[in-house]
């Protein structure tokens, strides 16, 4: 009888062990996953400066939208917390859309070979930022069912293992989908 106790508790501790090393596991994920956003963020704020340049020289009259993307910039580059991060990055992201309406109204700047690159690149760092945000979010939402489902939340609850916020944020490249009246 005493035998089925120690190969039991055994068991149960065996289980322990596999799941809180299984959280250690999901949480290293989730910082990996964030790296990846974070370099792709850094990579946008060094491009933002060089994109309101070029179209700076273009436009005197644009002086509030380049002073207001340079403030959100410097603010964002320092913030930590995810779901802040998401908001100051969506704030960026309207604020870098904007600038491309501007850019419409300068049809050499348009044509203008720096803008197009600086443009390009934009474009495929945005692109790099997406794939790395689902990469999080699904890294996330892995351990976040972990965390929440029975019998793993008893070892979150004691080793105090919490849900993980989701990254959303829009980009500056997304299209806004046209109204159609008929």
């Amino acid at each position: 009888m005493s035998v089925i106790f120690i190969v039991l508790g055994a068991l149960i501790l065996l289980w322990f062990i596999i799941t809180y090393n299984l959280f250690v596991r999901d949480k290293n994920l989730i910082r990996e996953a964030w790296s990846g956003i974070d370099v792709q963020l850094k990579r946008r704020h060094n491009l933002i400066p060089n994109l309101v340049q070029t179209v700076k020289a273009y436009s005197k009259h644009e002086r509030d939208l380049f002073n207001e993307i340079t403030e959100k910039r410097s603010k964002t580059i320092n913030i930590e917390n995810i779901k802040e991060k998401a908001a100051a990055e969506a704030d960026i992201s309207g604020l870098l859309k904007s600038l491309f309406l501007v850019v419409e109204d300068y049809p050499d700047l348009k044509a203008n070979i720096n803008f197009i690159d600086l443009q390009k690149q934009l474009t495929e760092i945005e692109d790099q930022i997406q794939y790395a945000r689902r990469y999080y979010n699904g890294t996330v939402r892995r351990y976040n069912i972990r965390v929440e489902s029975f019998p793993g939340n008893i070892v979150a609850g004691i080793f105090d293992f919490k849900q993980e916020d989701y990254f959303e944020i829009t980009l500056a490249t997304e299209r806004s989908t046209p109204e159609v009246n008929l």
